[in-house]
């Protein structure tokens, strides 16, 4: 996993996201990166303002304007967007397995969605299934502390240099190291990688 994730252009919608969390996801995001609300803007072109009343959930960005924030934020488009709308009372409670966000880019071989209701709490939880003959091609090295506990398949990680193979039932831990994966085999490795704080 990758602290930035290249954006990519989802199919085109009509419609940005109705969920209420848009605008607290959007605003933990531009914290988890140390931006400020005017460096943003500025990116953007639009007024502090007006980023101020989409991260209130008081404006609703355009798609043209989400595909430029997901840009800055360095997040998939896609993850702008849930692919079930949850029902009303499930909101903040509830992820079902077939309205899981995706997130991440995907091209190192790593499927990543979001098992989180969204990221306003102080840790974020993922699903992570990593491609058989997969690696993570550039170590990374992030400010958080994260927990990875292996559902199928094996993983190898190198942590702070030192090389481990995981496997079912196994967890591991990364504090303020740098790290790499790699799934040498022919099976995809499935994990869930709680994170903290919220990189996503």
């Amino acid at each position: 996993m990758e602290f930035f994730h290249k954006a990519w252009e989802a199919p085109v919608n009509t419609q940005a996201p109705s969920s209420a969390t848009l605008g607290a996801d959007l605003r933990a995001l531009r914290k988890a990166r140390g931006l400020t609300l005017s460096e943003i803007a500025a990116r953007l072109g639009r007024s502090v303002g007006w980023l101020s009343q989409v991260e209130r959930d008081m404006s609703e960005p355009s798609i043209s304007d989400l595909r430029q924030i997901a840009g800055c934020l360095g997040v998939p488009m896609s993850m702008l967007f849930a692919h079930a709308a949850a029902p009303a009372e499930e909101q903040g409670y509830v992820v079902r397995a077939g309205a899981r966000r995706p997130m991440g880019s995907g091209e190192e071989g790593l499927i990543e969605e979001l098992l989180s209701p969204d990221l306003t709490d102080d840790f974020e939880m993922v699903h992570s299934t990593f491609a058989p003959q997969s690696r993570m091609q550039t170590p990374a090295n992030r400010p958080t502390q994260e927990v990875g506990y292996m559902l199928s398949g094996r993983l190898e990680l190198t942590i702070g240099g030192r090389v481990f193979s995981v496997g079912p039932g196994d967890s591991f831990r990364i504090r303020h190291e740098p790290y790499q994966w790699a799934n040498p085999y022919d099976e995809p490795a499935v994990a869930v990688w709680v994170i903290a704080p919220p990189v996503y």
